[in-house]
């Protein structure tokens, strides 16, 4: 008698954080997996990531700002020769500071190639191929901040409201085709995201946040419950996104604003 193999999933963005932990998850849940990031913690990642010996992993280092990247990350889908049972599109990044006076063109440029162009790329590769087999699984981060408008952070929180509108749409679209489309929520989430962003002496780059772990089950949950979204995290992090939904954009703009502006830690 053949074993059969565990189901497969692919976790971009998965070198830290709640890229590391939806990994995590799914790889506590029985699935191998092939798991991309631009840096080379990616293959530290994996080996931790195999550590109880029951889970297969393929690690994968490119850069997903780059056309060439996303297609290597592909490339090496294909050459496992499994079919994709679940993928989360979780690759991101972010860039604070006043957007007209403050930041450098090619960062913000490099935050929409991240968190737009190969979230769409890699979608359009792999979703194709579910739709075909009738069934499978697809988790977009998105974030709280798609919701509002992102005073001192606005490409970025530009690029999560397309990732929201985008996974919604296609969620629409692939109503009955077996494949289940969720968007997972967080707010600020203790991982490097605001150390790299620059956003370290803003009040929401010192303010405590939430568990990347918790983010991460709370996200799974939903994916395996075939949930339209969910707003993961604590319930500080739930009630402001339900605040969100009610508030005016001018309200949530300076909102964002106090949370964000360069200095406002001290």
């Amino acid at each position: 008698m053949t074993t059969p193999m565990n189901e497969f999933a692919v976790v971009t963005g998965a070198s830290s954080g709640i890229g590391f932990e939806l990994a995590r998850q799914f790889a506590e849940h029985g699935y191998d997996l092939l798991i991309a990031a631009e840096d080379d913690a990616i293959e530290q990642a994996a080996a931790d990531l195999r550590r109880d010996g029951r889970t297969a992993v393929v690690p994968v280092q490119a850069d997903l700002a780059t056309y060439e990247g996303v297609e290597r990350v592909y490339a090496a889908i294909l050459e496992t020769g499994r079919d994709v049972d679940a993928i989360a599109l979780n690759a991101g990044r972010g860039i604070g500071g006043d957007f007209t006076r403050d930041t450098d063109l090619g960062e913000e440029l490099n935050v929409i190639a991240v968190n737009v162009n190969s979230t769409v790329h890699l979608a359009k590769r792999v979703l194709p191929d579910m739709v075909a087999r009738g069934g499978g699984h697809v988790l977009f981060t998105s974030s709280i901040a798609s919701t509002m408008p992102g005073t001192y952070q606005a490409v970025y929180n530009a690029s999560k409201s397309f990732v929201q509108s985008f996974a919604e749409a296609v969620r629409a679209e692939l109503n009955d085709t077996g494949v289940s489309v969720t968007s997972l929520m967080p707010g600020p989430t203790d991982t490097n995201f605001f150390h790299r962003a620059e956003m370290d002496d803003t009040r929401v780059g010192a303010s405590d946040k939430d568990d990347p772990a918790q983010v991460a089950r709370q996200g799974f949950e939903a994916l395996m419950k075939e949930k339209e979204k969910v707003i993961a995290g604590s319930s500080k992090t739930k009630v402001q996104g339900v605040a969100a939904k009610m508030l005016p954009d001018k309200a949530k703009a300076e909102m964002h604003r106090r949370m964000a502006e360069p200095g406002s830690a001290n």
